[in-house]
């Protein structure tokens, strides 16, 4: 089981939006609309990190985070704050009460998933992979580097990081659209068929004559990193 996050977001679309990406990346996910439950619910169970809204119902998100930091419990409990407020005084005020990172709506996906693995890693070091290996590929998170076979890949920022986003999730299909929202960002807009193009790519890159494909292309649907690859040597 990975690590577990818990969502304290009122915009049920963003909550949906948030939920799909992390449960792609392997983790936990656990939801909830209002400060004042998110408050009963973290008494019940301490999460790994929680993602944190700063306009909440029932308890605002930086009166909940004071809360939580006068807790021994959840003292070191790992918080980044969601909000639309990104004027200076009030990221001052948002980390001052104990958030460990702040962002500021509208956001990019992958750079927010990015800063939930670096916190993680920070603070439960144990929890965050940081080489992801399948078959006779490794992909190295923190030098950026790809290896096959032990020999040295050329990948460019785009086709590594697609790499990353499919072999996260062995034998899950991903549509276009959902490789787009989880590699380039919902705030970016392109054409879907520009998925096709970095696919080939990232083959090419990957794949020497005879060699076996591991990503996979399902008509129809879309690419997947194929999960019998991992028992190929």
């Amino acid at each position: 089981m990975g690590p577990r996050i818990l969502i304290v977001e009122d915009e049920e679309p963003l909550t949906l939006l948030l939920r799909y990406n992390l449960e792609a990346e392997g983790y936990t996910v656990d939801t909830v609309a209002r400060g004042d439950e998110a408050e009963v619910r973290l008494r019940e169970q301490v999460p790994d990190l929680v993602l944190l809204d700063w306009m909440l119902p029932g308890l605002s998100g930086i009166e909940l985070c004071r809360r939580l930091r006068a807790r021994r419990e959840t003292e070191r409990l790992p918080v980044i704050m969601l909000t639309a407020r990104g004027e200076e005084d009030e990221r001052v005020r948002g980390l001052a009460t104990g958030a460990d990172d702040y962002v500021v709506k509208p956001f990019s996906v992958p750079e927010l998933l990015a800063r939930v693995r670096a916190l993680l890693r920070r603070a439960k070091p144990g929890h965050v992979a940081t080489v992801l290996r399948a078959g006779d590929i490794e992909l190295d998170r923190e030098t950026r580097r790809v290896r096959r076979g032990g020999r040295e890949l050329h990948l460019g920022p785009t086709e590594f990081k697609l790499l990353e986003f499919l072999m996260q999730s062995p034998g899950r299909v991903f549509t276009r659209e959902q490789l787009l929202n989880g590699v380039w960002g919902h705030d970016v807009y392109i054409d879907e068929r520009t998925v096709d193009v970095h696919v080939g790519r990232l083959r090419k890159a990957l794949n020497r004559p005879r060699q076996p494909d591991p990503i996979r292309t399902v008509r129809g649907a879309g690419y997947s990193f194929d999960e019998t690859f991992a028992h190929v040597q």
